[in-house]
């Protein structure tokens, strides 16, 4: 799916289900400055209430300016996790304000559980996740946001950034079938297109497709 040529994604293509949040002036932003970089956001997305979202390959800080302004272009209500130590001074209030969830990456069992809750008992959102955990080849995918996935029976949506073609792409959102590893793998196969900012930092789970 991610060779195919997918449609443009406006806001007035959402669902009514889908949370929203942000501002007028936040999507403004948005939209400006992908149009300045020269990026677009194309797809689809279910109109469901909760989900979570991953995006991947991710190489380069930029993936994270294209991302969080698709967010704000479209109004959606999505929460990422980030570093904790990025949320220190204007900065972390500034990704506080867009979403963001700081994280301790040395507790991945109480952020499966923290962020469970979150999902279980709060409002409707998107739970956003990079599931390579490091922009710097990663050797395997961190698999909460599948464990968080399964327990809550959400489905996972997969998002990635083509530089070769300056989209943000939406490929296909579907629900856990409880083999991890079956599972991981047709991710891994929606992403052999996919051409990332630094491809030499690829994770290895996608050098070991791209090589065979």
């Amino acid at each position: 799916m991610s060779g195919l040529e997918l449609p443009p994604l406006h806001p007035a293509d959402l669902g009514t289900r889908v949370p929203r949040r942000g501002s007028a002036p936040m999507a403004w932003l948005g939209r400006w400055i992908l149009r300045a970089i020269g990026w677009k956001v194309v797809g689809r997305l279910p109109d469901i209430s909760r989900a979570v979202m991953i995006a991947a390959p991710h190489t380069s800080n930029y993936d994270g300016l294209v991302g969080i302004s698709a967010i704000q272009s479209l109004r959606l209500d999505i929460r990422f996790m980030a570093k904790h130590t990025l949320f220190r001074g204007p900065t972390g209030v500034l990704l506080k304000a867009l979403g963001g969830i700081p994280v301790h990456r040395g507790r991945a069992g109480g952020l499966v559980e923290e962020t469970q809750r979150l999902l279980a008992a709060g409002d409707p959102f998107w739970l956003g996740i990079t599931p390579e955990g490091t922009r710097t080849g990663a050797r395997e995918w961190k698999t909460g946001f599948y464990r968080i996935a399964l327990a809550l029976e959400l489905p996972i949506i997969v998002v990635t950034f083509c530089y070769r073609r300056k989209e943000a792409r939406i490929l296909d959102a579907f629900w856990p079938t409880g083999d991890v590893e079956k599972d991981l793998e047709a991710i891994y196969a929606l992403l052999d297109d996919v051409e990332p900012r630094h491809p030499e930092r690829l994770s290895a789970p996608l050098k070991r497709r791209r090589q065979s």
